[in-house]
């Protein structure tokens, strides 16, 4: 069988017009770009990989006087949005930065822990690293400060390097520097623009991971809620429950348990309250502190704590003292420290973006995403040097942001400023805060990050993403977080692979009354034109796939050829491909067939 290939002749702004039936006879010259040098073309080239939005588009033709503000703002959008800043804004901001201060507080204490580090240093981490922030950063509702699964993230590969029990010096230097070169690899993406790195982190991928980790984070405060001193270091839930049966005959403490039973339990009905009316969104925000309060006056009027009730004890008082010099830049920590940022920093970055661009389309404006990333960077470079470790977004503190009524990054000023009062006056009044109660607050917070739903409906629209889920979500639990997110980007990145050397095709019908074509398989209404076989390709022709393509096409041919036969219709007579990938479209070329 030989094969002509011809030009269609057709209007580009056809929504999927009239199928040619037999080859143009007129013959049209493509045209041929003026000539270029190697140069010319390699920097044309990267300008549109790297630098499609023209973000000097704002600069061209301006006064110095005007570049110099504009660049001011682009770096420091702060005074951009603050020329305009009312009195009305602030009200909401004053609202939403005291209800998220009530719930990070008692948060960040507990999320220290799980970073394996002292109280203290959760509660820094939510005073510098939001100041940077609300100065750089473009997000008007997203809350900065520790995470549940950066923490368990960060200390599970600190504590993989050095052992916090025997090493703390060491292992504290060694969790600054890890934060240090976080934020170094957040800014380097967002300044050199690498941001679309993140984006091969799949959704399933990390709907999987995130998911295995809520349940990790939740099983490691079994230590606390069940009031177990000996306890494994390891993650995996094999581990962790066979030494939670272990300490079943004598580890376990019946009055911590009744601590922590009954304010989970005060902690997830005040969730269903909110849950029910937007108006009480306050209520599930100042639960975590309610339960802190009433929880610590009542371990401290019985003292519990001489009952075998676990603590926290000494909370040290004052500001962020300087940590700059603490920071590793020579010997072998140096190594281990860039090793552990890069990871928690693009889990952090992956985790703030997403958080960012959910609100920001909630509120229809849009966040510019390297700019986010460079801001996201700076105040954890920031926080390095000042006894922080990793902040990011936090999607509970973001959300309950939002629902306050929150109309700039100013809530996170005022957050900010209620911690460093805590930090200057109250830290003496958590010292017999029971450690049931932060576990109760720790397994409350990630208990959202299971996401059953959207796991349900991955299955339903991808069964290969589901794999990416499914495979994240058991290494995580049952192996350990590096692992469970190092499987995550390889099925994510093995995905991307597959799909451009195995891109999806399909044969198009003609949907009756209409000039559009669509999947037979997806539309059985769709009929095919006699004589006349369309087949799309869900994807651009390279050389990695371009064998694929055409034997894929061959096949469809040979099928179609089959079946036409033995119904006695007319023997195919044109090849249409379509690779526009548009829902409506135009044909690109067909291929004479002839009789």
């Amino acid at each position: 069988m030989s094969s002509r290939a011809h030009p269609v002749d057709g209007s580009p702004a056809t929504d999927g017009g009239h199928v040619p039936m037999k080859p143009s006879p007129t013959r049209h010259k493509v045209g041929i770009p003026p000539k270029q040098n190697m140069f010319k073309d390699f920097m044309y080239t990267f300008k549109e990989t790297f630098f499609h939005d023209d973000p000097l588009r704002d600069f061209k033709d301006q006064p110095k006087s005007k570049q110099f503000m504009l660049g001011l703002q682009s770096v420091f959008p702060v005074f951009d949005w603050g020329r305009n800043y009312t009195f009305k804004k602030f009200r909401g901001d004053l609202i939403s930065g005291l209800t998220i201060a009530s719930l990070c507080i008692p948060q960040d204490i507990g999320y220290a822990k799980l970073a394996n580090l002292d109280p203290k240093y959760g509660l820094y981490s939510s005073f510098v690293p939001p100041l940077v922030y609300a100065c750089m950063g473009s997000s008007r509702d997203i809350a900065i400060g520790p995470v549940a699964v950066v923490s368990l993230l960060l200390g599970t590969l600190l504590r993989a390097e050095i052992d916090p029990n025997t090493s703390p010096d060491e292992y504290l230097r060694l969790a600054f520097t890890a934060t240090f070169f976080a934020g170094i690899t957040e800014a380097a993406l967002g300044f050199f623009r690498l941001g679309f790195l993140i984006d091969f982190l799949s959704h399933a991928a990390v709907v999987g991971f995130m998911g295995g980790a809520a349940i990790t984070i939740a099983l490691q405060q079994l230590k606390g809620f069940l009031g177990i001193k000996k306890f494994t270091k390891k993650t995996d839930i094999i581990s962790v429950l066979e030494s939670v049966f272990k300490a079943a005959h004598h580890g376990w403490n019946w009055q911590t348990i009744l601590i922590g039973a009954s304010f989970l339990t005060f902690l997830l009905t005040s969730k269903i309250i909110g849950k029910k009316s937007k108006k009480l969104f306050w209520v599930p925000a100042i639960a975590p502190l309610i339960s802190v309060i009433v929880s610590t006056f009542f371990v401290y009027i019985t003292r519990a704590d001489k009952q075998g009730v676990q603590i926290v004890k000494h909370l040290d008082q004052g500001i962020n003292p300087s940590s700059f010099h603490l920071i590793y830049f020579t010997g072998d920590n140096l190594a281990k420290g860039i090793r552990i940022g890069v990871v928690a920093g693009m889990v952090a970055l992956t985790e703030a973006v997403a958080i960012g661009r959910t609100f920001a389309a909630m509120k229809d404006y849009q966040i510019d995403g390297n700019k986010e990333m460079v801001a996201l960077g700076m105040m954890n470079v920031v926080g390095s040097m000042s006894s922080c470790y990793v902040a990011t977004g936090s999607f509970s503190r973001s959300a309950v942001n939002f629902m306050a009524g929150c109309q700039t990054a100013v809530s996170n000023i005022i957050m900010s400023i209620v911690v460093l009062l805590t930090l200057l006056f109250l830290t003496p009044l958590f010292k017999y805060t029971p450690n049931a109660i932060l576990a109760a607050i720790i397994i409350n917070a990630v208990i959202p990050l299971i996401d059953i739903q959207a796991a349900i409906l991955i299955f339903k629209v991808d069964k290969l993403d589901f794999i990416a889920c499914i495979g994240a979500f058991f290494g995580v639990i049952f192996v350990s977080v590096e692992i469970g997110l190092l499987i995550a980007v390889s099925i994510s990145f093995a995905k991307i692979l597959l799909q451009v050397t195995r891109p999806r095709t399909a044969v198009l019908g003609n949907i009756p009354r209409t000039s559009v074509y669509r999947n037979i398989q997806q539309y059985p209404e769709a009929t095919m034109v006699p004589g006349v076989l369309t087949i799309r390709v869900d994807s651009a022709i390279y050389f990695s796939n371009s064998n694929y393509v055409r034997e894929r096409i061959q096949r469809w041919l040979h099928e179609e050829e089959e079946k036409v036969k033995a119904a006695s219709l007319p023997r195919i007579q044109f090849l249409i491909i379509e690779m526009s990938r548009k829902l409506n479209f135009t044909p690109n070329f067909y291929i004479y067939i002839p009789s």
